[in-house]
């Protein structure tokens, strides 16, 4: 059974962050529960659409506790719905966060999940 979707997966603002998250080593998109997700082979390392109200915000993983709390303590950042006890955050795309920062936000979400290989295909990639 396939899920109603969620996000269009053609909004300029989900576009927004398929053109950061698709530039990763291994990089795919799948839809799932009616969202796009990024993923490092077969890991999530992002999704749009944190909940049903909540469709344009993106859900990711901090580099660590004292990052996440750091977040948390920032205006837009909160504790999404299933994903938050795991650890992951969600934003929204537009308002929270420029896109220097999303780009950041995506690429440490990345490396917290992605192989060793794919870390270093990434590093000897970026300039």
């Amino acid at each position: 059974m396939s899920h109603p979707r969620v996000v269009d997966v053609d909004h300029p603002l989900v576009q927004r962050v398929r053109s950061i998250a698709m530039t990763f080593p291994d990089a795919v998109e799948v839809e799932a529960w009616g969202r796009p997700t990024f993923r490092a082979g077969k890991k999530i390392f992002v999704l749009v659409g944190a909940s049903m109200d909540d469709e344009f915000t993106i859900v990711f993983k901090p580099g660590s506790a004292d990052e996440r709390l750091a977040y948390l303590e920032r205006d837009g950042f909160y504790s999404p719905p299933y994903w938050g006890p795991g650890g992951w955050l969600a934003v929204p795309i537009e308002g929270s966060v420029d896109e220097t920062e999303l780009t950041e936000i995506i690429d440490t979400s990345y490396r917290g999940v992605a192989l060793v290989r794919q870390i270093r295909a990434l590093d000897t990639s970026t300039p």
